[in-house]
């Protein structure tokens, strides 16, 4: 006699290929958000000093960054930084100045004596331009 077995259809669902296939959805965004998020202002270091609002307004900027070899760097918006000197920096800005919205960011670093960030505030109050010191917001373990 010939017995017959019941077959039974499984209901569970393997989640394996599933999790296989999100992890590397994940790992795609991961490593394409940060080949993404590169920073223009990262490409030079400069350490900034701290402040507890870092929110800024999207106008025209020009940035100006002096690192702490007291090297000067300028560019305008999202353009790249080129190396200039402390007497090139106001033709600069009076050849860009066409627009009353534009604001100078100054990036210096936190050891720069403090003599070299009043040079460049000076040729900004002269010149009667918006400028905005940039800084770094606080953290905990400093």
């Amino acid at each position: 006699m010939a017995l017959k077995r019941k077959t039974k259809v499984s209901t569970e669902f393997s989640l394996a290929a599933m999790t296989d296939i999100m992890f590397q959805i994940l790992l795609f965004f991961m490593i394409a958000l940060t080949v993404v998020h590169t920073d223009i202002t990262n490409k030079i270091k400069v350490a900034l000093p701290q402040s507890a609002n870092t929110e800024s307004k999207e106008k025209s900027i020009v940035r100006i960054v002096i690192d702490k070899s007291n090297n000067i760097f300028i560019a305008k918006d999202r353009d790249a930084e080129i190396p200039v000197t402390l007497d090139e920096v106001e033709p600069f800005l009076q050849q860009i100045d066409t627009e009353n919205d534009m604001y100078v960011a100054l990036y210096a670093d936190e050891t720069l004596p403090y003599s070299e960030v009043v040079r460049v505030l000076d040729i900004a109050n002269r010149n009667e331009f918006k400028l905005v010191l940039a800084t770094r917001p606080y953290s905990e373990n400093k």
